[in-house]
């Protein structure tokens, strides 16, 4: 019911464990009762098998596909900041839309308010999206 370990069956144990099957290699120990055990064990270790090498597969897949798609989202994030056009209704990143009244290689004029003719100058990189053309 309750085995007895000798040193050496324990170092077996360790060394196995911790360097797989190589390290417990041709060594042989005996317990308490006088019977020999070999120092090779069936046990494999998460390294062994195809574990590891499927982990770092998957890893090496997930940095390139979140790489080839940040590069797809920069490119038509920049098609869409060089078609911007007068009278394009926009949206910024801070949540204001307006319309597009001139446009300047880094800035862009925008006029928010139809009645008080309030206008806005915003970085070109600020604007979020096209909302819609306008027709005027």
């Amino acid at each position: 019911m309750f085995s007895i370990f000798t040193t050496n069956e324990i170092i077996v144990q360790l060394a196995s464990a911790q360097f797989g099957d190589e390290g417990a290699q041709g060594t042989a120990t005996t317990t308490a009762d006088g019977t020999a055990t070999g120092g090779a064990q069936g046990a494999a270790g998460p390294f062994d098998g195809g574990f590891f090498p499927m982990l770092m597969l998957l890893l090496v897949g997930m940095i390139i596909f979140s790489f080839f798609g940040g590069r797809k989202q920069k490119k038509r994030r920049a098609s869409m900041l060089d078609s911007l056009k007068n009278r394009d209704q926009v949206l910024t990143r801070g949540g204001v839309f307006g319309t597009i009244v001139e446009i300047k290689p880094d800035r862009v004029v925008l006029k928010v308010d139809e009645s008080s003719n309030t206008r806005i100058t915003v970085l070109r990189e600020s604007i979020e999206q096209v909302t819609a053309d306008s027709t005027i």
